[in-house]
């Protein structure tokens, strides 16, 4: 059995993953993190990660920004495992989970839906045959709750694109102040705010006379904690060091 510290478990996803964990024999959620105790859970929560007495072997992390420092460093000192799903993560957060990497497994990943990450081989190989002749837009959809913007799945999928460009390119996520012709060598970032839509993505080849379109779309969010748990399985038991979805799929 693999005991999980859910980091964020009042938040949404921290509920859908609480609930999902129940249809696994081998995965349990068996103590919270969260600014706040509302009560509902099966399990423990604390408040403070020092006041935490509960034995886990992974930590998902589905929660704030402002927490991974003190998170990463108590997994650090408990030698934990830690699968970090949060996004908006700045640069700076980026490096902390860098240097985590060197004492303990991070996984970390903008997206946990597989479908994305499918998503996200494609393109890098359409990016690759269609360089030279088609323009590259990226859209992002999602609920009117979602504070930050482009999404980290769409800057994920545009960094892969420009990956495997011989030409990198520049994002450009604002043209109403640009009275220019789109340049050659730009990515388009959209967002979209409104509702709730769980989350859409789009990348668009734009060519002469003809569009490749490819897309995806996140009917609920069950599929997010799906790939947080079995991200968690995966990494029980890894040596330090950096993971993400890619690594988790090739395994499977």
């Amino acid at each position: 059995m693999i005991n999980i510290l859910m980091s964020g478990c009042n938040g949404k996803m921290g509920q859908v993953i609480s609930r999902l964990s129940e249809q696994y024999e081998d995965l349990h959620i068996a103590a919270g993190y969260d600014i706040a105790d509302n009560g509902r859970n099966k399990y423990p929560v604390f408040k403070d990660l020092k006041n935490c007495s509960v034995k886990v072997d992974v930590i998902i992390d589905f929660s704030n920004p402002a927490v991974l420092e003190a998170l990463l460093a108590y997994a650090a000192s408990k030698k934990l495992p830690v699968i970090v799903a949060t996004t908006g993560l700045s640069p700076t957060h980026k490096k902390l989970l860098e240097q985590a990497s060197t004492e303990i497994p991070v996984f970390n990943s903008a997206n946990m839906s597989l479908g994305v990450n499918l998503l996200i081989d494609l393109v890098k190989k359409a990016a690759k045959l269609l360089e030279s002749n088609f323009d590259i837009e990226i859209i992002e959809k999602h609920h009117n709750q979602k504070l930050d913007a482009p999404s980290g799945t769409a800057l994920t999928i545009a960094d892969s694109i420009n990956s495997v460009l011989e030409q990198k390119q520049e994002y450009v996520y604002d043209r109403h102040s640009r009275r220019k012709k789109r340049s050659k060598t730009e990515i388009g970032i959209h967002a979209v705010r409104g509702g709730t839509i769980v989350g859409e993505h789009s990348v668009i080849f734009a060519g002469n006379d003809e569009i490749i379109e490819i897309n995806h779309s996140a009917m609920s969010k069950d599929i997010f904690g799906t790939g947080a748990l079995r991200a968690a399985r995966f990494i029980y038991g890894k040596k330090p060091g950096m993971y993400d979805m890619n690594d988790l799929i090739t395994e499977d």
